[in-house]
């Protein structure tokens, strides 16, 4: 499926506003970053079925006290993803994505949770069944990841949202890992945008039932429409936002935004989530520039 005309435009001209405007601002762009953090932890820990709330991420990567007993496992769940989002803010080079950089990645992510699986694919009789796809078979996995980087990187006419969300459901199709393939998945994803000047985006726990209806789909017939428009979506999302900061705009809750324009609320909310608005969610709450 390749991106539909209007989005693609979209996307082209947010870019072009996004890269002129970013000149001598990435101070600026970095606290953005540093921001989200926590907020990409916690909704990529969630999708995972994490029982941490964003509030309790925010406290535990402050290192502050969490108000219940929370397990040892999903506390270094939180502190490894933060390492690992604030490891990779500095790296933008897509010649280090290969299997080693994989396996790093993924030993820093399961560093004191499982460390006899952590940093290495699945072998010998180690299968794993996501609902009902099973990933492929351990002696695959490293030709598959290896066929799968070479696609990516000698492939220069692709659009690079079509190249990315396909790389994404190949990888997670594939499920090399015994545990943590989502995460690595995810953290990947951004890596790639990153390095063709896009900023992070956050897959929300909120939209995580067409996030898995986007796996489905590819699973049962290639088809990769959805995982494009998610990942579409979710790219012009975090391009409004840095460029409602980098203008000096006003934020304000999309709620408010009604009130004072007497728009229908309901009109506005659907807009933002078509992202035919320049919206923007922080923390899970609709907000616009004005």
């Amino acid at each position: 499926m390749t991106l539909g005309i209007s989005r693609k435009t979209q996307i082209e001209e947010l870019k072009k506003e996004f890269d002129e405007l970013r000149v001598e601002k990435e101070a600026l762009l970095g606290l953005i970053d540093e921001a989200e953090i926590a907020e990409n932890v916690y909704n990529s820990n969630a999708i995972e079925n994490s029982t941490l709330t964003l509030r309790e991420t925010e406290k535990i990567l402050m290192e502050m006290e969490v108000s219940r007993d929370v397990s040892l496992r999903e506390v270094f769940e939180a502190k490894n993803l933060a390492r690992i989002i604030e490891y990779l803010r500095n790296k933008n080079n897509i010649s280090e994505l290969n299997e080693n950089f994989m396996l790093f990645l993924h030993k820093m992510l399961l560093e004191n949770i499982k460390s006899d699986i952590a940093g290495r694919f699945r072998n010998d009789n180690e299968y794993v069944r996501v609902g009902t796809h099973i990933g492929a078979s351990p002696q695959k996995i490293s030709s598959l990841i290896k066929g799968l980087l070479l696609e990516y990187s000698s492939d220069n006419k692709t659009y690079f949202l079509d190249k990315i969300s396909k790389f994404h459901l190949e990888f997670e199709s594939t499920h090399p890992f015994n545990d943590g393939n989502g995460r690595i998945g995810r953290v990947i994803m951004n890596f790639q945008l990153a390095c063709i000047g896009f900023p992070n985006v956050i897959v929300k726990n909120k939209e995580k039932l067409n996030y898995y209806f986007a796996f489905n789909e590819y699973n049962e017939s290639k088809k990769t429409k959805t995982m494009v428009d998610i990942v579409g979506k979710a790219l012009t999302e975090s391009l409004y936002k840095r460029l409602a900061y980098l203008k000096g705009l006003k934020i304000i809750t999309l709620s408010d935004y009604a009130k004072k324009t007497k728009d229908k609320s309901s009109n506005l909310f659907n807009s933002a989530k078509r992202q035919s608005i320049p919206a923007f969610r922080e923390k899970g709450v609709w907000k616009i520039g004005v």
